[in-house]
């Protein structure tokens, strides 16, 4: 029930914040309307909420499609469609819809944060009153996650932290992502001040402080890695910076091994625990704050109205639509049009007593028998490119539906396997290798894989079990660190958003995309070229997506340029 109270609650935000944001760009003196919301505590809350709101309308599809350009999978091939095939390509333009789609959502979130934030923060005994407090923590969380979205997307941004009041307000320059990035490190230190720490009875739909100090983990690795510049090249910070940053990390890692509460997922879903019970249970539904720190939350009571989601459906095995009658749809499984194919490699990269390999990907599909009436499960082992991400499936769910294609199915952003491994990286970053290695195996040890040392490191971390890493100097302990944490990352979290940032952080992602592009049976299996990526992909602009069209014809100080190369 925590489950659907929860997402009514934010639909409901939803409809009442649309209303007061239309009220305030039709009549932005109306300073008596805004007022009056802010005098009401319900209407602060579903305002939060209305924040909220805005990530499913992001991450049901199309920022699905921004994830699926890396070494680990890509969208189905087909025509040109001004969406997520030429995303996955690489051959988007600055008229892309998906594109636009995310630019335009990811501002609407951040304006609906600062209008919050500057409201609630001027309330009478907003000084006084630790509820307000909390809910500006959950406002500026919401804030730093808009805002750290928009520079690793499109890097120097227009930007502000106040609400659009006129409308001049809403054109601006470019800011340097260094003074966005400072004011997101800011709004994250003020989030974990003022928010709790997660418990068992928490739901991972709000954010908590250990959602904050993850989202802080992620960006100042980030921050210290490479990322595309306004004069075309790729740059990252000095090393002394950098060192900060990692030591940062670092604190944050060493406040959750203070607070003691997060870990890996331990509860049993349908029969199966560890890694497979983890994402069994996101599919399932349920809900489980010790290893999910942060969730989108998605809900559609009818099956067309309300937060629709995609995961399972558009990322996930394919399903074939059923074909019953209308009153049977609560005995059978929906459809999933499966538009995301896994490069087949990965899967001989993992040990076989991996558990996470058989999570990770599907060699099979369900087809639609009309003799038995029924969905039948159908081997498709020797069709590599047919092979699907197997996060999010169907067959996870609650039996019946809603919509043949939309579903419940949340999307966590943050866990806490993803801690752990930031963590190492810092570490290893640092000069505490052996304390690296010891972070990278205990995330191996919960898939039930092999521990890494110096021993075994060149049987698991070289060919002809993966591909050797050329641009990878691993010719001392630190370099191998980073050879394994390579593919560690990609074997725990592919498909779930960090992958294609991680290799432009570290300076690598044409490489990997070449390295993938020349060797995939996704490109030799058939007569065409499923996998393009590694041929189309051009350094210097790729790293960054393109600016709309609409908002640089609309944004004079913008004076025409584009991201580099668009």
């Amino acid at each position: 029930m925590k489950y659907l109270k929860n997402m009514l609650m934010i639909v409901a935000g939803c409809l009442v914040f649309a209303s007061c944001e239309d009220m305030l760009t039709e009549n932005p003196g109306s300073y008596y309307d805004k007022d009056k919301f802010f005098s009401d505590p319900d209407n602060v809350e579903m305002g939060i909420l209305g924040i909220y709101n805005m990530l499913p309308t992001l991450y049901g599809s199309n920022e699905m499609s921004f994830f699926a350009s890396d070494d680990s999978f890509y969208s189905q091939p087909g025509a040109a469609d001004s969406g997520r095939r030429d995303i996955s390509a690489y051959t988007m333009t600055t008229s892309n819809k998906a594109v636009e789609d995310v630019w335009t959502g990811t501002y609407r979130g951040l304006e609906r944060a600062n209008y919050m934030i500057q409201g609630i923060e001027n309330m009478d005994g907003y000084a006084r009153n630790e509820d307000l407090q909390a809910l500006v923590a959950e406002a500026k969380f919401l804030r730093a996650l808009f805002s750290f979205n928009l520079v690793v997307y499109w890097g120097d941004v227009p930007y502000k932290t106040t609400p659009t009041g006129t409308y001049g307000e809403a054109y601006l320059p470019r800011t340097d992502r260094e003074k966005i990035y400072d004011q997101i490190i800011q709004d994250l230190t003020d989030a974990e001040e003022g928010m709790a720490w997660a418990t068992a009875s928490s739901s991972p739909e709000r954010a908590t402080q250990g959602s904050a100090r993850a989202l802080k983990m992620r960006v100042l690795l980030q921050r210290a890695g490479y990322s595309l510049r306004m004069d075309g090249t790729l740059k990252r910070p000095e090393d002394a910076v950098r060192r900060d940053y990692f030591n940062s990390v670092i604190e944050e890692w060493e406040a959750f091994e203070a607070n003691g509460y997060h870990g890996f997922f331990d509860t049993q879903v349908d029969g199966a625990d560890g890694f497979e019970g983890l994402f069994r249970s996101f599919s399932a539904g349920v809900l489980n704050s010790k290893e999910s720190l942060f969730e989108v939350a998605f809900y559609t009571p009818d099956g067309s109205t309300g937060a629709r989601g995609n995961w399972g459906t558009y990322n996930g095995p394919y399903v074939d639509a059923p074909n019953i009658n209308t009153n049977e749809t609560g005995k059978f499984m929906g459809r999933a049009q499966a538009f995301f194919r896994v490069l087949p490699e990965w899967r001989s990269f993992f040990e076989e007593n991996d558990e996470r390999r058989d999570v990770m990907i599907v060699t099979y599909r369900y087809t639609w028998d009309s003799e038995v009436y029924n969905h039948v499960k159908t081997d498709i082992s020797r069709d590599v490119r047919s092979w699907y991400p197997g996060k999010w499936r169907r067959e996870w769910m609650p039996l019946g539906y809603k919509d043949p294609n939309n579903t419940d199915v949340n999307y966590c952003m943050l866990r806490y396997a993803d801690v752990v491994l930031m963590a190492a990286e810092a570490y290893n970053e640092t000069g505490e290798t052996p304390k690296a290695w010891e972070l990278l195996n205990r995330v191996r040890e919960r898939a039930k894989a092999t521990r890494i040392t110096s021993a075994n490191y060149n049987e698991l971390m070289k060919s002809p079990k993966v591909y050797n890493l050329d641009f990878i100097d691993d010719s001392d302990e630190q370099g191998r660190f980073r050879t394994a944490l390579y593919w560690e990352r990609g074997f725990e979290l592919a498909f779930e958003g960090q992958r294609k940032y991680d290799l432009i952080r570290w300076g690598i992602l044409g490489e990997a995309l070449k390295m993938m592009g020349d060797n995939t049976g996704a490109n030799t299996a058939g007569s065409t070229k499923a996998f393009l990526a590694g041929d189309n992909f051009r350094s210097g602009q790729h790293e960054l997506f393109p600016i709309p069209l609409d908002e640089m014809q609309a944004n004079p100080q913008l004076e025409n340029m584009n991201n580099p190369n668009y």
